[in-house]
């Protein structure tokens, strides 16, 4: 299975090849080299290393709130994953 995460750029080389982009306080180093334009600021669909498209900033944020409510849910203790409420 493949998984592909919006990223934040946070930070771009001199070359525009390489930069750096923040997913939920993780940064990592990608690449750039597949996209025209990269803005500091800009979000990016990233995998394995290669940032491969530019995304929407509203889309971006969605889809991180999205990832943080799973993650909110899938912890021990909260109301989605009390005994009452267990599929």
């Amino acid at each position: 299975m493949c998984l592909a995460l919006p990223a934040r750029v946070i930070e771009i080389d001199a070359s525009g090849q390489h930069g750096t982009v923040d997913m939920g306080g993780v940064r990592k180093q990608v690449s750039l080299a597949l996209l025209d334009e990269v803005q500091l600021g800009d979000y990016v669909i990233v995998h394995v290393g290669y940032a491969l498209t530019l995304l929407d900033q509203d889309e971006a944020e969605h889809t991180l709130a999205l990832f943080a409510q799973m993650a909110a849910e899938a912890q021990p203790g909260t109301p989605a994953n009390t005994p009452a409420n267990a599929p």
